[in-house]
Parts: C-alpha cells; sequence; structure tokens
C-alpha cells in the first residue's frame, strides 16, 4: 500500500504541475490532493495547522493570482474588461480547438476578439492580444514557482516533523 501511495501523490504532484502550463489541469488543487492522500495512506500527523493553513493561504493566492496577472496584462496594453473575458474563454478552449498551438492561440485570439467586439481597431486589439499572451506567460511562470514550493515545502514538512 505505501507503494500505491506514493505513486498517487507522484501522480498528483506532476498534475499539479502540468496545471501550471496547462489551465484545464486543477494545478494547485491536485497538489493540495496530494497532502490529503499522504494522510490518508501515512499519517495526517506531521501536518499540523500552520502546515494547513499556509498551504490553504497559497492555493488561494494562485487562484487569485491566475486571473490577476492575466487581466494585468491585458489591462496594462489597454485592453477592456471584453478582452479579459475572451482571454478567459480562449485559455479554457483554445487547447480543444487547437491541440498543439491551442494554449498560445487561444487566450491570444480571444483578447484580440473580445477587443474588436469592445470597438477597438485592429492595431489595438493585436497590441491587447499580445498583453494577453505576456499576462499569460508570467502566470505560467509563478503557478510553476509556487506550485513547485508547496511540494518542497510538503516535502521539508515531511522532513523536520
Amino acid at each position: 500500500m505505501d507503494i500505491l501511495g506514493w505513486v498517487l501523490i507522484t501522480a498528483l504532484f506532476a498534475v499539479g504541475m502540468a496545471g501550471a502550463i496547462y489551465p484545464i489541469l486543477p494545478g494547485a488543487l491536485a497538489i493540495y490532493a496530494a497532502f490529503f492522500v499522504y494522510g490518508w495512506f501515512f499519517s495526517f500527523e506531521p501536518f499540523g495547522i500552520w502546515f494547513w493553513i499556509i498551504q490553504t493561504i497559497i492555493v488561494i493566492i494562485l487562484f487569485v493570482a491566475d486571473y490577476m496577472v492575466n487581466a494585468w496584462g491585458i489591462k496594462k496594453y489597454g485592453g477592456s474588461r471584453a478582452s479579459v473575458i475572451g482571454s478567459t474563454i480562449g485559455i479554457l478552449i483554445g487547447p480543444f480547438v487547437i491541440p498543439a498551438f491551442g494554449l498560445i492561440i487561444g487566450p491570444f485570439a480571444g483578447a484580440v476578439l473580445g477587443e474588436l467586439i469592445h470597438g477597438s481597431d485592429f492595431k489595438m486589439a493585436l497590441k491587447v492580444g499580445w498583453g494577453s499572451l505576456l499576462g499569460l506567460l508570467a502566470s505560467t511562470i509563478f503557478k510553476f514557482l509556487v506550485q513547485g514550493m508547496m511540494i518542497v515545502l510538503f516535502i521539508l514538512w515531511l522532513i523536520f516533523n
């Protein structure tokens, strides 16, 4: 059973880290679920209240930052709320519509279409689309680093508790 527990924990960590790149995957929630799998297979004893408070705050920060960083990239380049919504829709459906490049084309196209619907000219819409890509890149790097920090914190907590 120990092997099964570690396989599940490792798989959830892998899904979580992949979720930093592919927004359709549950990212931080998969990593958070791995902590419960550890508890169910081994013991919840190493995790005190501070572990759960810290990890929960990290998950909340990740959810809020994910949306805000993408919106920041769009707003920084003069985008409207419509382009933020379009980019978000593009992030979610892009990988399904264009499997290889949808993760990049989806938010870009969504932001451009949102901005065009808002009434901006094509040049401005392209500028906003570029902002959505920069926001996506910044968000992905942030999620990857912070989710990695969640895993490292878990390991350190096990070692020192």
